[in-house]
């Protein structure tokens, strides 16, 4: 081979190696994507069947999209059942960043931040649809903001209707609650039922069964779904249910720490706020079906099944006024202002 045309080729094959060296260069000098992965704990049972606790079902749908949408870059770890910490630690770890995310009644949290019993307030919401209303009502981005402050944030507005079970007659009116031990779920309706009556037991709705099976507790209002999945027709004997007409809506948000969220990029945060909204309407449509399937799973285990009619429930709502809505706003700071807002939502 002449000497020009060798000195081109070992020019060629030169060229061709210097820049697969760079190429391979470029490719390892590319930060690695770290994989995140994060903790969601809360007290409901595991979904073992398409009919399962929704709450949990919930739950696994919003981690399984989260990580499809982020390509793997974000993965969360469901455990339901108070399996990674108990019910009424989980809403200070999730301001303090011990939690990563929760499916929590926001009223287990009104020790800490009073404004959240408003919650779960007597009487105050009285449809799904009207709860819904308040994420894009000024209520809603009042409590919003306020959560944030407080170290967490709001990814999925859930809400849900309850029922009443008892271990002896049905509960339906205010006189019916006089001298019987009952669980209500937050400060304002103990403040009503302690009106009308009641005795007070505090505890987590994953702890009504034994509460009503040791007789610690003679009635209970929780949700619906709550109702079926821990089984409460095994320790009743009526049960009044929370279609039609209930003063016991409770929000049971989708929640992100708010140091959590911080660290996400900017495009993880985005699909996280944009896949828990996703989640709203399936959320909805569940609970509205376990509100009608409480009613029949506690007929067919042979309870008697009432429904509340509209003069009880406004003998409720009469009392809530002049009890829980009236102490709300007079002791928790700005009280007035949040009740004004959230009753102007109809």
């Amino acid at each position: 081979m002449n000497t020009p045309r060798r000195f081109a080729l070992r020019s060629l094959v030169a060229s061709v190696l210097s820049t697969s060296v760079l190429a391979v260069g470029l490719v390892a000098a590319q930060p690695a994507v770290a994989q995140t992965t994060l903790k969601l704990s809360h007290q409901f049972p595991a979904a073992t069947s398409p009919d399962g606790d929704f709450r949990d079902r919930l739950a696994k749908q919003f981690a399984a999209e989260v990580e499809k949408r982020t390509n793997g870059q974000v993965k969360i770890t469901v455990y339901p059942g108070n399996s990674l910490m108990k019910t009424n630690s989980q809403f200070g770890a999730l301001r303090k960043g011990a939690l990563d995310l929760t499916v929590l009644p926001l009223a287990y949290g009104g020790g800490e931040v009073p404004e959240v019993n408003l919650t779960l307030m007597p009487a105050l919401i009285t449809s799904y649809e009207q709860g819904l209303r308040w994420r894009t009502s000024p209520i809603g981005q009042k409590l919003e903001r306020h959560l944030e402050e407080k170290g967490m944030k709001i990814l999925t507005w859930v809400w849900q209707a309850g029922g009443i079970a008892s271990a002896d007659k049905a509960v339906v009116a205010p006189d019916d609650v006089k001298g019987i031990k009952f669980r209500g779920g937050s400060r304002e309706m103990d403040v009503m039922l302690k009106e009308a009556g009641a005795a007070i037991t505090n505890v987590p709705s994953n702890e009504i069964y034994s509460g009503m099976q040791s007789k610690v507790l003679d009635a209970a209002l929780t949700s619906s779904t709550s109702h079926i999945s821990f089984r409460l027709y095994e320790t009743s004997k009526a049960f009044t249910t929370g279609r039609d007409h209930s003063f016991w809506y409770m929000f049971e948000p989708l929640l992100i720490s708010m140091s959590t969220f911080n660290r996400l990029t900017p495009e993880q945060q985005k699909v996280m706020v944009e896949v828990g909204q996703s989640l709203e309407k399936f959320a909805m449509e569940e609970a509205k079906k376990d509100d009608e399937r409480a009613a029949e799973v506690f007929a067919k285990a042979g309870i008697k099944v009432v429904d509340m009619d509209e003069a009880s429930f406004n003998k409720w709502r009469d009392l809530a006024q002049k009890t829980a809505w009236k102490d709300f706003a007079e002791k928790v700071k700005d009280g007035k202002t949040w009740m004004d807002m959230a009753t102007s939502v109809k």
